[in-house]
């Protein structure tokens, strides 16, 4: 309904949009002023899809761009989103995550283009895990060149399938997650 309400009505998606961003402002401003602090904001908003986005970035800048406020923030969007990123470090992302492979994402060309300006978190092909050698080939090829000057979150690229098992995805994850590896 929204994506198509974009094309159709897009003043009252700006509403939506506008009236969800005050309430979460007001929500904000009440825990900040109870003495509570936080370093960033991190939202669920999936844009993309496989080797595409849901809307064009034409209607993103058009539409949603306007809304941002300039906290700190780390955007989860799920699907190809390479052809918003331009827009989304202009309006102060500073953090992507998954950079969901299969769906078009590349994380070391992310990493070359904006490597100075934005926080990438993910990239490791999560369909990979149940092959031990694959998956140590995929972090050993992505994780030095992502971690390069800082700015990077190892991390899958989506939810671990469960026919992943325990003793392999283990003795991966804990050796790159606390860099013993």
């Amino acid at each position: 309904t929204i994506l198509i309400a974009m094309m159709e009505d897009p003043d009252w998606v700006k509403d939506i949009f506008n009236t969800y961003l005050d309430m979460c402002i007001a929500q904000f401003d009440m825990i900040w002023d109870a003495g509570y602090r936080f370093d960033e904001i991190h939202w669920p908003d999936d844009m993309g899809y496989k080797n595409t986005t849901f809307f064009s970035p034409a209607l993103y800048q058009e539409i949603l761009k306007p809304i941002s406020k300039g906290i700190y923030a780390r955007l989860h969007s799920c699907g190809d989103v390479m052809t918003l990123v331009p827009d989304l470090v202009d309006i102060g992302i500073d953090a992507l995550n998954p950079l969901e492979v299969k769906a078009g994402m590349d994380s070391v060309k992310l990493k070359q283009q904006y490597g100075d300006k934005l926080v990438l978190h993910g990239g490791v092909n999560a369909v990979l895990w149940d092959d031990i050698d694959a998956i140590t080939a995929e972090i050993e090829h992505l994780v030095p060149i992502l971690k390069q000057n800082g700015g990077y979150i190892f991390s899958s690229d989506h939810s671990i399938p469960n026919s992943v098992s325990w003793k392999n995805f283990k003795p991966i994850s804990t050796c790159y997650t606390i860099n013993l590896c």
